[in-house]
């Protein structure tokens, strides 16, 4: 029997009325197919007016399609679900709550017959994976912007959801923390094998995290070129993958992609 992929994109358009009265209504993107399957990285890339994160609030269930369907596991989304985490390009943490204890928000939505105890030792289990063991108790604004980060991270996985969908989560950091935050979500998803849905514009951050990659043209009208197949071994690191053999022929694809095919 064949499984179902974990998520199914299966035509879909967003159209947006027009800027003015009498203006004819924008069609961001028309016609999106793609799919996610168990324990799949897929990274998006295009550039910005494509639709990218209209497609993820889709994917999210924040949004809905003017028309065609998503389904996970099968069942069309219609609204949000903890059984897909979002992790934004802004950490949107609660200001007023501790690290763990934006944590523990998250996990007695998802489990509200757990007790303190477990809450607490579940939430600790997670800020020890993401490496912030000590900051427990410190609020956003005693992190830095990859702590809080790493803080979303970890809530995202403490709900333990089917799906990981992410909006550029690394963009407003700098270079040195966006790459050790890179190789530890890569090996948590490996290691977990966590199904995980990616918008990012940095070529490199899509070879290093992605099974596969799908490349939408400009927008509006934006539509799915392609989706290229990552051939690095999954073993690859950040450090050593430039030494690998397909790592610059998939790279000059995609550059290629952006400065010349990505216009239609």
């Amino acid at each position: 029997m064949i499984s179902k992929p974990t998520i199914s994109v299966e035509g879909l358009v967003r159209t947006f009325p027009g800027p003015g009265k009498d203006d004819k209504p924008v069609t961001v993107f028309d016609d999106i197919w793609f799919s996610v399957e168990k324990g799949e990285f897929v990274c998006l890339i295009g550039h910005s007016g494509c639709g990218k994160t209209t497609l993820l609030n889709i994917l999210a269930g924040l949004d809905k399609a003017s028309s065609g369907v998503v389904f996970e596991n099968g069942k069309e989304v219609t609204g949000p679900s903890l059984d897909r985490a979002v992790i934004f390009q802004s950490h949107a943490l609660m200001p007023w709550m501790s690290a763990i204890g934006n944590i523990a928000f998250a996990v007695k939505s998802r489990w509200p017959k757990m007790s303190k105890a477990e809450v607490q030792e579940h939430c600790q289990k997670y800020i020890d994976l993401v490496h912030l063991t000590g900051s427990e108790s410190k609020k956003p604004a005693q992190l830095s912007g990859g702590m809080k980060q790493r803080v979303g991270i970890a809530r995202a996985l403490a709900i333990e959801p089917k799906i990981f969908l992410m909006d550029e989560p690394f963009s407003a950091l700098d270079a040195l923390t966006r790459g050790s935050l890179q190789e530890e979500l890569l090996n948590i998803c490996q290691s977990t094998q966590q199904t995980a849905f990616m918008i990012t514009h940095d070529i490199d951050e899509a070879i290093l995290l992605a099974d596969k990659i799908v490349l939408m043209t400009n927008g509006p009208n934006a539509k799915v070129c392609e989706i290229v197949e990552n051939p690095l071994p999954r073993e690859r690191t950040r450090h050593d993958m430039h030494h690998l053999e397909d790592y610059y022929p998939i790279r000059n694809h995609l550059l290629e992609f952006l400065v010349n095919r990505s216009k239609q």
